[in-house]
Order: structure tokens, then C-alpha cells, then sequence
């Protein structure tokens, strides 16, 4: 039978361009879907390299190879507390990430490796109103999701994209259900009240960005967790423009 005909796959694909950044925008989704079977799979983009200190006066290579080097073991710290599966680093370079044919390309290979039923990503549109923030919609955050979107339809699903990739044995795999984080139209949320601990606890182990106090940032989660779940119904959610494909 064919993989639409069975469709039973429990493998979730999460694409994002930095370090910390699935955590923040879907780590209590990420805990719930493992918490019921989900196998999920992590996609970061970039090195991580640009992630040091505004006001840093040392940038060169061996500067940003120990705080890649930081940032990845971050990472792999927060995979666990989430019940992530396995964290993929793409390692292509911070801050100036392109939603090119390259990048479409690795995307494609992690969807029909995994063979991803569901896929999260991060939107390739701003949401200028209300309560604009510039931080969220880093450029790396956009390319990210214009890649992603793009390798989910056509590309993942169809043999004459990416023909390399058949030689290595990836054959096409359709995504079934699209999640688009900080969309400017949510349509969907999943309810986080019984995973927002793990959520707080995998942004803690991001301390090279965030800090060893969080007190306050998991104040802020907390109360954005909230206001995000009052249209649901939902006591704490995150929040996603939701396809099906």
C-alpha cells in the first residue's frame, strides 16, 4: 500500500534557523507530541555562531566556533527535557541564512528521511500588528520559513525535484499537516498546560542566551502562554496557522 493509502506515520519534523528558537515557539508542543508517541526530529539551520554578545570586540573564527560549539550542547540539553528524538544541525552560517535552493534541498532530505507526517516551522511573514516585535522576526527566522514551506510543497513529495536525492535512496514523502509559527493568522493551538514546565526547563538549559536566572522570561511565557489560549479555551497554548497538505 501506498504511504497516503496507510498514513499511520507518528514523525514530526521541526525546521527552525537557530538555537533555542523551537523551544521558544513550540517547546511545550514538542513536549506533548512525545509525550503521546511522536517521534520528532529537530532541524536547526544555522552554527549558532552569531550568538555572542552585541558589544563583542573578538568575531573571528575561533570565537565563533566556541560559541557554536556552546549553543549546540544547549541544544542537545533542551532536546532531552522536550523528548525530542534527535537534534540535526545543518551548521550553515548564522545571520546569514537564504532561503536558497541549497537550503530547500537539506530540508527536503530531513522530510523524506524522516519521512515527517507533520512538520513545524517558522513563518515567512511578519505580523506588523498589533505589538510588532522586531526580535521575532529575525532574517534568519524568515529564511527559514520560506525554505521549509517550500520544501513541504512541491519539492518533498515530488521525484522530479531533487533527483540526487533519489540516488541516495530518499524517496518522496508527503507532508500531511503544516504548523506555521508567529503566522499573522493563527487558526490553531495545541494546549501546553501540562508542558509548560518542560518547556521552562528546556529554555533554561539555553543559559549562553538567556542566562542562569529566568525568573522573569518564564514569567513572560507564562502570561503569553495564557493569552494565547484564551481564543482556544485553553488555560496555557501556543499558537500556529495550521495546513493540511
Amino acid at each position: 500500500m501506498s504511504e497516503q493509502q496507510t498514513d499511520d506515520r507518528r514523525t514530526a519534523l521541526v525546521v527552525v534557523s537557530h538555537h533555542d528558537d523551537a523551544e521558544f515557539g513550540c517547546g511545550g508542543t514538542i513536549a506533548a507530541w512525545a509525550a503521546e508517541g511522536w517521534q520528532v526530529t529537530l532541524v536547526i539551520c544555522t552554527d549558532g555562531g552569531s550568538g555572542g554578545p552585541d558589544d563583542a570586540q573578538d568575531v573571528g573564527p575561533e570565537a565563533r566556533r566556541k560559541i557554536s560549539e556552546t549553543r549546540k550542547a544547549e541544544q542537545r540539553a533542551a532536546a532531552k527535557e522536550l523528548g525530542i528524538a534527535e537534534v540535526v544541525f545543518l551548521d550553515l552560517r548564522d545571520g546569514e541564512l537564504e532561503p536558497n535552493i541549497a537550503l530547500r534541498r537539506e530540508i527536503v532530505r530531513q522530510i523524506r528521511r524522516t519521512k515527517a507526517y507533520r512538520l513545524v516551522c517558522q513563518s515567512p511573514d511578519r505580523t506588523w500588528t498589533p505589538n510588532y516585535m522586531i526580535g521575532r522576526y529575525h532574517p534568519d527566522h524568515l529564511a527559514a520559513g520560506t525554505a521549509a514551506i517550500a520544501a513541504v510543497y512541491p519539492a518533498a513529495q515530488n521525484a522530479w525535484d531533487f533527483p540526487d536525492l533519489l540516488a541516495e535512496g530518499l524517496q518522496p514523502s508527503r507532508v500531511r499537516e503544516l504548523y506555521v509559527m508567529g503566522a499573522p493568522v493563527a487558526n490553531f493551538a495545541v494546549d501546553i498546560s501540562a508542558t509548560i514546565e518542560a518547556k521552562l526547563a528546556a529554555l533554561r538549559c539555553h543559559v549562553s542566551q538567556l542566562g542562569e536566572d529566568q525568573t522573569k522570561l518564564a514569567e513572560r511565557i507564562r502570561e503569553w502562554a495564557a493569552e494565547r489560549g484564551k481564543d482556544f479555551e485553553f488555560a496555557m497554548a501556543e499558537t500556529f496557522h495550521k495546513v493540511e497538505n
